[in-house]
């Protein structure tokens, strides 16, 4: 090989070290990367966040905070959640970290963290800019510019859905106006349909208002057991008179599940139990509200049952919750307190 030769070769072959360090970065952009890192990492934010999360479902509680007596953390969500299983379970509610017992009357609410964490900065779900978290919800329902809008002619049927900040320009576009009367006739019997339910319920209610018997109790739900099911749990209330005869309430949680503490689901039915021996049929009527000393929320609905000697028991109705959230903040109290008002027709 001639020393021309032996050049070349020697030089091709320290070419590509040379592309390889060009192709480094350079030492400083690396230090200021790592930096920048490190300090989204250890952000006071970043780390407040993981010390004031609740203990059962590592999130940032977004109103109420409770605390057991050593001091552990859990969202308002999660301590009605933690309350409800152990009434189901009929066991001794115990904090999930540390164990010690817990209860309406021993947690505290933890003012403090629940003002810091107000004020921790949280991340807008539609523009990804960040707020505290006190004004995060009223930027996210009114100001935020990315929200998610409707068209103002979705009453006619027109579906689109889309950022508020094109909803100007959609609506001037929208064909939805320009539709013959019998092209949105299938959105309009939609809306009359529920406009009708809703009128159906009040006229029903108006109507039974009308009646010349008409009476109210308070009710209280305590909680019992049976020794068949185990994790079964029932409620009861005392005895009360009404139309001159003797009447229960009962109530159970989850009848079509197996083991309501296996499942998140939960929900609550109930019947109105005749105690009295009747002569006559009684056509009834009851509506379950909110009543002065309970917090429950309902929805109401009307009930129709008619009562005679050999029917004395309704059959199980739902009892008329929004969600499940509400079945475990009932769960989680000792008592379910409402109010019964019943309408007697007249024979």
């Amino acid at each position: 090989m001639s020393e021309a030769e032996a050049t070349t070769s020697t030089t091709d072959s320290m070419e590509p070290e040379k592309n390889t360090e060009d192709c480094l970065e350079p030492e400083a952009k690396r230090r200021k990367t790592a930096a920048i890192q490190d300090e989204k990492k250890y952000r006071l934010e970043e780390r407040l966040g993981g010390i004031l999360c609740c203990a059962v479902c590592l999130d940032l509680p977004k109103a109420a905070v409770y605390q057991c007596s050593n001091g552990h953390l859990m969202c308002a969500g999660c301590f009605t959640h933690v309350l409800a299983d152990a009434r189901l379970r009929d066991e001794t509610s115990t904090c999930p970290t540390c164990r010690v017992e817990i209860s309406k009357t021993s947690a505290t609410r933890n003012l403090a963290v629940e003002n810091a964490v107000s004020e921790l900065p949280s991340e807008c779900q539609f523009c990804n800019k960040q707020f505290p978290r006190n004004s995060l919800e009223k930027h996210e329902d009114e100001e935020c510019e990315d929200r998610i809008s409707g068209c103002k002619y979705h009453r006619i049927g027109c579906p689109w859905r889309g950022p508020v900040h094109e909803r100007a320009q959609h609506e001037k576009e929208c064909g939805h106006p320009h539709k013959s009367g019998a092209e949105v006739m299938e959105a309009l019997e939609i809306l009359d349909q529920q406009l009708i339910e809703e009128r159906k319920l009040y006229k029903t209610i108006f109507e039974l208002l009308g009646y010349d018997k008409i009476t109210f109790n308070d009710i209280q739900l305590k909680p019992y057991r049976t020794d068949d099911f185990v994790h079964r749990l029932f409620y009861e209330s005392s005895r009360f008179a009404t139309f001159n005869n003797q009447w229960v309430v009962k109530a159970k949680i989850s009848d079509n599940q197996k083991d309501p503490t296996q499942s998140s689901e939960r929900d609550m039915t109930f019947q109105l139990i005749l105690k009295s021996k009747t002569s006559t049929p009684l056509s009834l009527s009851y509506i379950v509200l909110r009543g002065p000393v309970g917090d429950v929320k309902i929805n109401p609905r009307v009930y129709n049952f008619d009562f005679t000697e050999q029917e004395t028991e309704t059959p199980y109705e739902h009892f008329p919750l929004p969600d499940t959230a509400e079945c475990n903040r009932l769960l989680a109290a000792k008592t379910i307190n409402f109010r019964l008002i019943m309408f007697l027709a007249s024979k």
